[in-house]
């Protein structure tokens, strides 16, 4: 399939239509489930500014949005591998509920991090929400709250995932062609 982005796609895994019709489910469960309150959402860019966009705007609470880039470096320490996790900018959540919001999960160790800082630092609550969860690589017991599609996939591109800037602006998700 070729879609005009210098990018060959092998298959679409999910169509604009099916994503945006599960945008439309979280976000009501989300409203649903924070009525009445004040929800701060977090978004980890870059995967995750799309669904964030389409997602932010159809919750019907009211909302207030930030951003985190999150870089995650493995260091060596001794004989032992040190996985090291930064992230700017940092964002007061005392007192706020919290909904970390992220296109795709994999390993779930940058989830993880960014969760129990968030509590620590005395969140009332914080809950993940992402689009695609690929469980098949987790290395953490993490289990998003809310989730749009299950992934076996092994690389996508589309909806703000990009390889490894490329692809970003698909509307749909795909499987990138390996050559």
């Amino acid at each position: 399939m070729n879609n005009g982005h210098k990018l060959k796609i092998k298959k679409t895994v999910f169509t604009a239509e099916q994503i945006q019709k599960r945008v439309s489910e979280i976000a009501k469960q989300v409203s649903s489930d924070y009525a009445g309150k004040t929800l701060h959402v977090i978004c980890v860019l870059e995967n995750g500014f799309m669904f964030m966009s389409d997602f932010v705007r159809q919750l019907e609470i009211p909302v207030v949005c930030n951003f985190v880039t999150a870089d995650t470096r493995e260091t060596r320490q001794g004989s032992t591998n040190t996985t090291e996790i930064f992230y700017t900018p940092e964002t007061d959540v005392t007192g706020k509920d919290v909904l970390l919001v992220e296109a795709l999960i994999q390993s779930g160790v940058t989830s993880e991090f960014l969760v129990r800082n968030f509590t620590t630092r005395g969140a009332a609550s914080v809950k993940i929400c992402t689009l695609l969860d690929k469980q098949s690589e987790r290395r953490v017991m993490l289990h998003p709250e809310y989730f749009g599609f299950l992934l076996d996939e092994s690389f996508v591109v589309g909806y703000g995932l990009g390889a490894p800037q490329l692809g970003r602006n698909l509307p749909y998700i795909g499987v990138l062609a390996r050559d």
